[in-house]
Formats: structure tokens, sequence, C-alpha cells
């Protein structure tokens, strides 16, 4: 067998002209061969899929099946002049052993087998040179060793999937490959209109400006949990072809895609993923998996604990950019439990959430934790008062009509649909064919409406669009709930959402609301809102406006905790005090990145696992009848403190009506929503704001990308202008490991500014990077060029001779003041002692008559940029006027010193 295949290689190779796959037919004859030596005599019992390499970065040359239609292993090969050790470490190969738990990799004469990305034997079964200098037959080497190796190769079998895990984990490999190697591929070209189709539809109507890279991850995401999905369904017989039949008629948008993956002629790429996943699917005991969460503590939900485990291993930066974590069931349980008392005390329902005239929406929905939670105490709640016997009526008349879900992923909505399905089956209800739990798949912070289209799989999208953007405008809503995605770089950009937050509008009571950018018809000025822009808070504004709209409402959310306190969202609380009558805030704290401690200095545990201090709000609105005075708006507060098991014990026992809320009174400008000292805060708004003292300010510098603009020397500024400014973009990008291009900085942008600039040493300057690291960048002042933002307005002050005084306006530090620095340079966004903290810039001088780096010889002069007032306070002080220099050194040393803070 092994004389006659190196045979077949030497005379392939004698030609001079063979090619990696003109090698292929004799290596499929090999394992066919071997096969039927090892008792495999019915060749149906072993396929060969042989997929030719399209590109580098392409699928593996051989896919092996078994008899019973299983994969047994891949094999990716090389020609025979290729050096095996230069394959081992590409990229390609990697991730080839971090997707596929069985593989080869081999030159036709060296073969080396890998079992789950670990090299575990490799043998050569003649030298390389042998072939290709001698054009001979060498003695054949390591028979037996070979074929102990294929034998290793052969006996393997799926892998065991034991735990949830596991599954997540090989499903995560597979999935990776899917959107990686298959679907970002397909999409370049040849791509099937079913494709093209779910791709302009999201990228238009649910995610602006959605990537054919991301669209890949959300939909391979989705044909995974779908199947996934289907298979908790599904007899004990299962495969991709069958998925289809385990999905809901009612899940119209999941049932198209399905339509496609499970029936349509799929690319063959696509197929032999898909039908991989299956079959680790096929050979799994989900139900059992799935069952293990209930002994684990985790709770009701196991399918939506699973989604979180499966995207933790997949692909944990996407969880965290779409802010996909499951919320404890201790918080679910307060604030579903808190909802259900305010709407019978405060809205005379006597029925709770029970009452049949109430509508309730999660507007972040994810996998319906929070309304499953609502609908089992609905149910419950009717069933005690009223009995069994009009449960089903209850169900399908008040529970299938009100209550509302909008979830922006597929992945998420495939699973909440599931989830309801189990949910109400478990409530003795099953789904009609022409019924459905109303989650809709949708993007709440947008409004755009998708017409009805012949495009292939678009008319249920279509239908979802319209459904939902009628909630959305037109039906009244009284409760809202839910635990919204919290990511500081929104992936929410449209201009409805970005319009609410910004511009105001009337409200019931007559009062004007603002939004979150002023305060009583001001501008608040904030140099850099981008914390506004924050997902929860679109949510947060999307909830109160719509509660706002229907003139009465209660809204229950578990958020970032940063806008309790934080200066940037003084506009958000003043907003939210002038809409709702009620506010209670419960902070669970948390706050990795502040460094929290319990106030008897013992750890602080987030209830979730995240970083991020968070907080329970709930909002109350009450109608009130003809445009009265707003009444003064109630704050209340409370904390918790310590272990996530403390947190999570507490929140069960507890409610809105048994927590001990303590009443704040949040005041002019801050309208803080935590406590404070307020015979402090009355000492500290005597003093003077500092950026009243210095009128022109900003925070440091933004490069966007460090490693390019800051140097050590002027040399190597010099030098990285000079190369980078001429390169080709591409090159320039993987030269200098650019990354890909963000919003505000771009390859491209920055090479033109650097030309434009005319290529100037003069325009090499010093930059205070860090406290007393000063190192050099070249300045052009042009703002998403060759640094994202230049801050030009300020820093074309420090050009010239100059003095600056750098603090910071909140410290992440809670022990010691050490965040003030004077500089005589422009400087970077952090140069605090910890630099996380974002610091500003205040300069001692202005040069406002100068051009950037010259006026043509002539000495240009400098104004104090210090507020004429703050003069004549420091001359009480003095015998004669006070020089800026001592004006700004007094500063400096007050914000350091208690005798100066007491003195002055």
């Amino acid at each position: 067998m092994l004389k006659a295949y190196l045979e077949k290689i030497v005379e392939i190779t004698l030609y001079g002209d063979a090619r990696e796959e003109s090698y292929y037919s004799t290596l499929e004859n090999l394992l066919i061969e071997y096969a039927e030596s090892i008792g495999k005599r019915d060749r149906e019992k072993i396929h060969i899929t042989t997929i030719p390499k399209k590109t580098e970065a392409g699928n593996p040359d051989f896919r092996i099946w078994d008899g019973t239609q299983h994969i047994t292993g891949y094999i990716e090969a090389k020609a025979p002049y290729i050096d095996l050790d230069d394959v081992e470490n590409s990229r390609q190969l990697k991730r080839y052993r971090d997707t596929f738990p069985n593989l080869i990799l081999t030159n036709f004469l060296e073969f080396r087998l890998y079992r789950d990305g670990e090299l575990i034997d490799k043998i050569s079964i003649v030298k390389p040179y042998v072939i290709h200098q001698l054009k001979t037959i060498f003695p054949l080497e390591n028979r037996e060793h070979f074929l102990k190796l294929f034998a290793k190769f052969f006996s393997f079998s799926l892998p065991k999937i034991r735990t949830a895990k596991d599954l997540a984990r090989e499903l995560a490999k597979r999935t990776r490959f899917l959107r990686d190697e298959v679907i970002i591929e397909e999409l370049k070209e040849n791509t099937p209109k079913e494709l093209i189709g779910f791709y302009d539809a999201f990228r238009i109507y649910l995610i602006n400006g959605l990537s054919k890279e991301e669209f890949a991850d959300l939909y391979s995401q989705t044909i995974t949990y779908g199947l996934f999905a289907a298979r908790t369904r599904a007899d004990r017989r299962f495969n991709r072809k069958l998925a289809y039949d385990n999905i809901p008629y009612t899940i119209g948008i999941l049932r198209d895609i399905f339509d496609f993956v499970s029936l349509g002629k799929l690319p063959k790429p696509m197929e032999v993923i898909i039908d991989d996943i299956s079959n680790i699917l096929a050979i799994t005991d989900v139900k059992n998996i799935l069952h293990q969460y209930y002994h684990n503590g985790k709770g009701k939900d196991p399918i939506i604990h699973f989604y979180e485990t499966f995207l933790s291993e997949y692909d944990p930066e996407t969880r965290e950019r779409r802010g996909v974590y499951y919320t404890p069931e201790p918080i679910v349980n307060y604030i579903v439990n808190s909802l259900d008392i305010i709407i019978e005390e405060h809205f005379n329902k006597i029925n709770g959430l029970a009452s049949d005239d109430i509508t309730i929406l999660d507007p972040a929905a994810g996998t319906l934790t929070f309304l499953a939670e609502a609908i089992r105490l609905a149910v419950e709640e009717f069933v005690a008062k009223y009995g069994e016997g009009a449960k089903k009526e209850f169900i399908r008349d008040y529970i299938l009509k009100n209550f509302y879900a909008f979830e922006l992923m597929m992945a998420p909505y495939a699973v909440g649909h599931i989830k309801i399905s189990f949910l109400l089956e478990e409530l003795g209800y099953k789904l009609e064919e022409n019924e459905r739990f109303k989650l809709y798949l949708t993007n709440t912070l947008e409004v755009d409406e998708l017409e009805q289209t012949t495009i292939p799989g678009l008319s249920s999208l279509a239908e979802e669009s319209h459904s939902a953007n009628e909630i959305k405008n037109e039906i009244p809503i009284l409760v809202i709930l839910g635990n919204p995605p919290y990511s500081g770089h929104s992936a929410n950009k449209g201009n409805w959402i970005d319009d609410l937050l910004k511009k105001g509008y009337e409200l019931s009571n007559g009062i004007k609301d603002d939004g979150y950018y002023k305060i009583d018809g001001k501008p608040l000025g904030e140099k850099n809102p981008k914390w506004l822009q924050d997902d929860y808070v679109k949510f947060i504004r999307f909830a109160q406006w719509k509660i706002d709209q229907a003139g009465e409402g209660v809204l229950g959310f578990i958020t970032n905790h940063s806008y309790l306190d934080n200066p940037t969202f003084r506009g958000m609380r003043k907003s939210l005090m002038n809409s709702f009558d009620n506010i209670y805030i419960l902070n669970l704290h948390g706050n990795a990145l502040k460094k929290e401690k319990s106030p008897d200095g013992s750890k602080d545990m987030n209830v979730f696992d995240i970083k991020q201090g968070v907080a329970i709000a709930i909002f109350i609105k009450k109608k009130k009848k003809g445009k009265k005075a707003k009444k003064e708006c109630k704050v209340n507060y409370y904390e918790i403190w310590g272990t996530r098991e403390n947190k999570y014990e507490w929140l069960f026992e507890h409610n809105i009506k048994t927590t001990n809320w303590q009443e704040l009174t949040p005041k002019s400008e801050s309208y803080f929503f935590i406590p404070r000292d307020e015979k402090f805060l009355e000492l500290y708004e005597k003093y003077i704001k500092i950026t009243n003292i210095f009128p022109i300010h900003s925070v440091g510098i933004v490069t966007a990308r460090d490693k390019l603009s800051i140097k050590w020397t002027k040399e190597e500024v010099w030098n990285t202008i000079l190369n980078f400014s001429k390169m080709d973009s591409e090159l320039a990008r993987q030269t200098y490991q650019l990354g890909k291009d963000a919003k505000d900085w771009k390859v491209k942008l920055a090479q033109k500014d650097l030309l434009d600039s005319g290529l100037d040493k003069n325009k090499i300057v010093p930059i205070l990077y860090r406290p007393f690291d000063i190192r050099y960048t070249y300045y052009t002042g042009k703002s998403n060029g060759f640094h994202c933002r230049p801050r030009l307005e300020v820093m074309k002050n420090m050009l010239r001779e100059n003095l600056g005084l750098i603090t910071i306006r909140r410290s992440r530090e809670n022990d010691t003041w050490r965040f003030a620095y004077v500089s005589d340079t422009i400087t970077a966004g952090a140069t605090s002692i910890t630099a996380l903290d974002i610091n500003y810039l205040f300069p001692l001088y202005t040069y406002p008559k100068a051009n950037l780096f010259n006026n043509n010889g002539k000495v240009v002069e400098k104004e104090a940029n210090i507020n004429p007032k703050i003069y004549k306070l420091f001359s009480k002080n003095y015998q004669e006027k006070p020089t800026p220099e001592e004006i700004l050194y007094y500063i400096y040393a007050i914000l350091y010193s208690n005798i100066y803070r007491e003195k002055y």
C-alpha cells in the first residue's frame, strides 16, 4: 500500500508541473486502502470530502467521515517541497488546531497528528530531498510508526461532551470557523442571495453601519444557537436538515434563516461546518447537560445560562461590547416583585402584574429573563385568586396580548422564543401554530421601518419591524423593565436616539424637558460628553420618553451606576427628576475600577462578572389631571456592600417595600443621586471653579494610535513620519500594527494630514505623556488627522513659552488626593498617577494672534488666561497685583494643602 503510494507521488513529481492539488487523489486512495486494511471493507463506511483550497486562509483540504455520518477528522495538505515547521507556526494552522480536535498536517511525505490542538505524533515515510533531488524511490522508512499514526487518527470519535462548558467550547470552536473562514469569504464573491438579503436588511434596519464581518458574527451565532435550540426540541435523531422541523412556525425570521440553512442549497464550505456543528449536537445529551444547571445552583433558566457560557467561550469581546450578561435571579426577583407592589399600590391595580389592563415591555430583552419571571409571577397570582379554570384564557388573552419584548441580536432572540414556549408549556399552555410571544427582532433605539420586500427571507423581518414600530410609537406602556446593555463604545449610533438625548420635549405636566445635555435650557458645556452615549443611558432615555408619552408608568432597570454621581450626568439626573415623581436607587456597588471597598474595609464584590459597579433604578410617574405644576421629585437611596452571596441573599429577601430607604435632596447644580455631606457641600460650593479661573481649557490630546505617534526622540518621530506618510495605506497598517480604522481615526486620513502639513521638522514637539515622562510627537493640529483629537484651541498655546496646570475632574482613587501637575508642553490624554484618570490642561497664557508654528519672525504677545475677578481675589492678600505665575502656583498648592484651603 505505501510502496504504491510513494511510486505515484514520485511519478507526479517527475513531470515538474505538479501543484499541491495534483497529489490529492493519491492521498485519497491511500486513505481508502488503509480503511479497507483495518476492516472497513464497505467503502460506504468511509467518506472523504475534498475541498480545494481557495485562499491561504481556506478550509482544510480533506474531511473524513465514518460510517455513522460522524466526522473522523481533517487533513491539511501542502506540496512535498513545503517545510512543515513553517506551516505549523502559521496563523492558518493555529486556527485549524484551535477548531478541529483531530487534524493531520502533511506534505504527502511527513505526517503530523494534532489532537485538541496539541501535536501528539509525527512521522516521515521518506526524506523529501530523496524525491526532489534523486527523483527516485528511497527505501520506505518508519512503516510501523506510520500505521500507528493512522490508527490513532481513524480511531478518533467526536469528543465526549459531559458538561455545558465542554459543549460550549466545542460549539464555539466551530462557530468561530464558520464566522472567520466561511461566511466572510462567501460574502465577498458568489454570495447566495439569501445571505445578501439578510445582510442588507440587518445593516439598514437593525444595526446602523453593520460591517460584513459583524454580520458574519451575528449570523454564525444564530445558526449555532438555532441548531442548539432545535436540538432541545428534537428526538434522538438530529441533523442540519431536521433542524427546520423543530423551530416553531411563529418564529418567522428564524424559520426564514433555517429554510436556507436546512433546506436550501448551501455553499459547500458552509454545509461542511454546519453539519459538523449538527453532529456535535446529535451525539450530546443536551437536555441532561441543561439539567446540570439546576444542580449547580444556576436556577430556573438553564437555556439562558448556556447562552452566556457559549458566548464567553466564543467571543468574550462581543459579549462585553453588546453587554450580554445574564441577570442573576435575585436581581430579577427584586425588580419584578417591586414592580408588582408598585402597580398595586401606586396605580391601584389590585392584581398587580396580573391585572388585565396593563402593558409591559422589556426593550433589551436578551433571552427574556425578566419577562419570564413577570409571566410566572402574574400566572401564579392569577391562579391564587381565581383558580386554575381560567388560566389558559388568562395566558392567551393577557400574557400573549400585553407582554412585549425587543431584542437586537439574533441568537438571544432565538433563545428567548424557545425559552418562552418551554415556560408556557410548563405553565400548562401550548402555543398554537398561529400564536407567538410578542418578542420582536428590532433595534429599540431606531424607528425606521423595513418596507415590505420580495427578497428571499426578508418578509418576516419586515413584519417584525412593522409590529415593533407600532409598539414604539403607538401603544402606551405602563411597565418597562430589564437589564439594558452598558457599553461606553455604543453600538447604537442612530440619529433618532441621539436627537432624543440632546433635544427636549414637553412633559405632560407642562414642564419642558431639556434632554441630557442641558439644564434649564442652558448647555452644560461638556468638552467630553461621550459617557452620555453609553447604551444604558440611551435605553433609560427611551424608557423615560415612552413613559412620558403615556403620561404615567414605572421603570425598573439594573444598569451601570456611573450616572448616580458622575458630573457628566447632571443633566440626565435633572431630566429624570423632571419626568418622575419618585426615584428609587438601590446601589449594589461592586466597582472594581474605583477599587470600592465596604465601609468596614472588607471586600466588596459585583453581582455580575464585570468590573463596572451597578445599581437598580425604579422610577415612578403618576398621571396628573390637567397641567399642574410639577411636584417635588422624591429621590430615595439605599446601598448594599459586601460579598456577592450576601447581596444575592439580601435581594431574595427584600423588595421596594421592605427596603430601608434614605430620602435625598439633590441640589443644583450637580443633582447627585447619592448621599452627600451637606456641610461639606456648602463649604465646597463657596470655592471658585477652576474652569472659571482659567476660561480656556480642555482634556489632553487623543492620539488614537500611541505606538505610531508617540516616540522617545525627535529622530524616531521624523523617521516614522517619512516612512508612514509615503507607504501604501495597507502596508502602513501592517508595518505599524495599527489594526482596524476607528470612526475618528483612519490610516489614509492620517497620511494625508502629514503630507498636507509639508513634512516639517519644526512640527516635532515635546509632549507630556505621563507624569515626568516627556516624549515627542508630530503636531499638525488637524482633527481626525495624524492625531485623533489634537485639541488645537488649547494646545496651540503650549507650543510657545507657557505653563499649564494639569488636574483631573474626579479620581478613581478614594484615599489621597495627588493629582495636580504643571507642564510647559502639550499633554496627552492621561497623565495622572493611575494613568486611568483623564486630565485637563489649563494654559496660563494664550496667544490669540499667533499662527500655529510661526509668525514670520514677529514676536507674538501673550495674554493671561485668567478671569479678571481672580486678580481681585488674590490682590486682597498682596500689596501688589499678583503675577499670573503666582496665581498658578497658589492654585497648584491649594489643590494639595489644607493650609491654603483655609487661608484662601
